[in-house]
């Protein structure tokens, strides 16, 4: 046996291959796997007489008490779910691959999780939102293109910074995306992200430089690519145009799914166009849409309202 007091398990090494190439996993999403996994070793070490971390030792109880001490530390149930999820994958991994019998994951349970409605712009924020980059330059023209495109095409930030010119059919109104685990789809954009993305391509050359990109779509002022902090940053400084508190990236997101529902879109093409592995992640919008119908019941009903 290897000396499992190698920072670096070789359990650990090969489960990080089989997500970087097995499941294509993107770079963040294996850092985060990682991460995770790192507090559990150090609390199987802590525990183990010798201090070597050894998978074949751990039971299902090590998983509750592990459980148990980040509930104690505060930890949230959506982040201790998300640990869990961790370490799941990497014990159902050495069991796939033969490297052990037994997974002590599969009777421990995950935390109950709140409900938890997607927060989102309401269209009229949305469109204050996108009109609010102000100028002729090309950075402008960028700004407005990419909040269109995120707003029309309910695209992640990392799919927005992702995308190639050759990704993008103006002629057809729809774009290619690179969604997680490496899923590519191809997603609808609607006509005003068309008309800004040609506005900020006849400007996008004279963002250039030596470091510059020679396909991203969205380029900084030094030609590179864009990277997703400086696209949280525009929406920050663009928030202020907002009626409403509030705005992220990934409230367009929500927007855009939040709206099409709500003008009467079925749930699988929504699912489609957003890129979710599950209907049942989709499904969020629902209660979203009802509690918008609520609201207008209550204000709009003479039944609601005490009348009648």
């Amino acid at each position: 046996m290897s000396d499992d007091r190698d920072p670096i398990h070789p359990d650990l090494r090969a489960f990080e291959r089989y997500l970087r190439h097995e499941k294509r996993a993107s770079p963040r999403t294996v850092d985060g796997y990682l991460r995770d996994l790192a507090f559990f070793v150090a609390h199987a070490r802590a525990a183990a007489d010798d201090g070597a971390f050894d998978p074949a030792a751990v039971s299902a109880r090590d998983v509750r008490r592990y459980m148990a001490g980040l509930h104690k530390d505060g930890l949230a149930p959506t982040t201790i779910a998300r640990k869990l999820a961790a370490v799941r994958a990497f014990f159902r991994f050495l069991v796939r691959d033969e490297r052990l019998a037994v997974d002590p994951t599969t009777r421990v349970r995950t935390p109950k999780q709140p409900k938890r409605t997607p927060r989102f712009l309401s269209a009229d924020d949305a469109a204050r939102l996108m009109e609010a980059p102000a100028g002729d330059g090309p950075a402008a023209a960028r700004d407005r293109a990419l909040l269109e495109l995120a707003y029309g095409g309910g695209l992640r930030v990392s799919e927005l910074v992702g995308i190639d010119l050759t990704d993008v059919d103006l002629g057809q109104g729809t774009v290619r995306v690179l969604g997680k685990g490496n899923k590519e789809r191809i997603v609808p954009i609607g006509r005003h992200a068309v008309a800004a993305l040609r506005a900020w391509l006849v400007l996008r050359p004279q963002m250039k430089g030596k470091g510059g990109h020679p396909t991203a779509l969205f380029r900084n002022k030094n030609g590179g690519r864009l990277s997703a902090r400086s696209v949280q940053r525009l929406v920050e400084k663009c928030r202020p145009a907002c009626a409403e508190a509030g705005a992220t990236p990934h409230w367009l997101r929500h927007a855009c799914a939040t709206h099409m529902l709500g003008s009467g879109a079925d749930l699988r093409s929504i699912q489609e166009m957003l890129g979710h592995a599950s209907l049942s992640t989709t499904q969020r919008y629902t209660h979203v849409d009802l509690q918008a119908l609520m609201q207008v019941y209550d204000r709009a009903h003479p039944r609601a309202r005490g009348q009648g």
